[in-house]
């Protein structure tokens, strides 16, 4: 277990690099007593989602827009470079002994980039835990065993497919603690209320994680669920229930449905929008925005001119934390929602919510 104390915000956090388990603690008074107020942000992030990847084989492939993913990172028609070796090093060497874990990501599964043993393995050398999504498509034995020797967690992307299947069974299979990452929009809502309250998710799985669908990228409009629809709050119903909230979890885009729609759940066991809080995102070409879903940077600083450190205090940071301090000033579930996610407010699943005035 390791543990820290932010000096700065006065509070400490822990994470177990074994079990995944993460802790904090509210802000600690001028008596050392644990006020169980729920620090706004840290000194430095917790988490960082680091996209390697810069082009996807199985996007190209159409194979994703064919099983009713909208890639937000527009894996169709876009190809860059992967992250390098070295400034996936240069990361690690700003965040060892602050952060515990990295999410490995980007445009592609993260196997498929050309130094993915030695990013594993570098992360792990500094006390980093790497986790990891993939779709599956080019995933081998090879892979897998890497994945089994340096993550903590790796998620398979529900693409509906035999690939899909076949990668969750090579996992489950090596004793590799496997998530499913099903995105949740207007065109897979039916399927996933149908999948899980029927037992029809294959077994085995940790869990099922779901993830808001966004107008990003490929990502269309029309599918954005609504608040007001009998389906969302159907949906959201079965998460009052112990037999159904203990098979899932969450993105932080989902914490409205869940504040609004599953009162069952202790709100102390849930985090809204991490976003210039506890978290940030890396580009391949090494842009640092608050969010993946900034996929224009407006919010970006690049980690060629400026250190982490000074990207998370900088005044594009802090614009983006003052959205989510000015949302909806009068409404009592502020505190635990902060008016959902900053960057597209269409998505956020609260019929009361205020617009940021």
């Amino acid at each position: 277990m390791k543990a820290l104390a932010d000096s700065q915000f006065r509070f400490a956090y822990s994470f177990d690099l074994d079990s995944g388990f993460y802790y904090r603690t509210g802000i600690i008074n001028k008596e050392g007593q644990d006020t169980g107020v729920d620090p706004f942000r840290g000194s430095f992030p917790h988490l960082l989602d680091v996209g390697i990847m810069g082009h996807c084989v199985h996007g190209a492939s159409g194979l994703c827009l064919q099983a009713g993913i909208q890639c937000y990172q527009s894996g169709l028609t876009k190809n860059e470079p992967n992250m390098v070796l070295e400034d996936y090093k240069a990361i690690v060497n700003q965040c060892k002994g602050k952060l515990f874990q990295i999410a490995l990501g980007g445009r592609g599964d993260p196997e498929m980039h050309e130094s993915f043993e030695e990013i594993l393995s570098y992360s792990r050398e500094n006390e980093i835990v790497p986790n990891i999504t993939t779709s599956g498509f080019g995933l081998t034995k090879r892979h897998a065993l890497i994945m089994k020797k340096y993550c903590g967690a790796v998620a398979v992307s529900w693409y509906r497919s035999s690939y899909t299947l076949r990668a969750l069974e090579l996992l489950l299979s090596l004793g590799i603690k496997t998530n499913i990452h099903y995105v949740l929009g207007n065109n897979t809502i039916d399927e996933a209320f149908d999948l899980l309250s029927n037992n029809k998710f294959p077994t085995g799985i940790n869990r099922i994680i779901f993830l808001l669908h966004k107008p990003v990228g490929m990502g269309e409009s029309k599918n954005v669920l609504s608040s007001l629809d009998p389906k969302v709050k159907e949906f959201f119903n079965l998460f009052n229930l112990e037999e159904y909230i203990n098979k899932v979890g969450f993105d932080s885009c989902c914490i409205p449905g869940i504040i609004n729609f599953s009162p069952n759940i202790h709100l102390k066991s849930i985090d809204t929008c991490e976003g210039a809080r506890y978290s940030a995102y890396i580009s391949p070409n090494m842009i640092m925005t608050p969010c993946s879903f900034d996929q224009q940077y407006q919010w970006g600083l690049s980690l060629k001119k400026y250190s982490i450190n000074e990207a998370w205090e900088s005044k594009s940071f802090e614009s983006f934390r003052s959205t989510q301090k000015m949302s909806c000033p009068e409404c009592d579930k502020k505190a635990d929602c902060l008016g959902g996610c900053p960057i597209k407010k269409e998505i956020v699943l609260c019929a009361k919510m205020q617009e940021v005035k």
